[in-house]
């Protein structure tokens, strides 16, 4: 069984190990460096992403796989990350955790977030979830959803 549920402190220490090792593993994939957006190695950041009820753990069979950081903000969510411990990766969970986002939030009408331009893996991956390109930078392509 899969779940999307808000992540406690206690859940940190877990979360960060995913989030390193799955940052990481975009070396392998075309990254130019190993490494990750800022906090992606630091428990103490995402224990303050916990403690500000932002942080959420994709569970299956009751084991932590990955996790998102989502923002909320009235009508509209951002989604800062999401990731999922390597072992797990082309296996349908980064479906299965974005449609419970999607499902999560029955308010929400748009979801933004953005990725770096240079992850073939990640820009292929919400193209085939329906998000769309609406504004690139030197770095990064931002995508977005409406939602009906």
């Amino acid at each position: 069984m899969i779940e999307l549920v808000k992540a406690g402190t206690s859940d940190a220490v877990v979360i960060n190990g995913i989030s390193k090792r799955s940052f990481d593993s975009d070396f392998e994939i075309g990254a130019p460096f190993k490494g990750g957006p800022p906090g992606y190695k630091s428990v103490k950041f995402h224990t303050k992403v916990a403690e500000s009820n932002q942080l959420y753990k994709l569970l299956a069979d009751g084991f932590i796989i990955g996790a998102a950081i989502l923002f909320v903000d009235e009508d509209k969510l951002n989604i800062g990350r999401i990731f999922i411990s390597p072992e797990y990766h082309r296996k349908g969970y980064g479906v299965s955790m974005m449609q419970e986002i999607e499902e999560m939030f029955p308010a929400v009408k748009e979801i933004i977030l953005d990725t770096p331009i240079w992850n073939i893996r990640t820009n292929s991956f919400y193209q085939k979830l329906g998000y769309t390109e609406y504004k690139r930078d030197s770095e990064f392509v931002y995508y977005r959803k409406i939602l009906s």
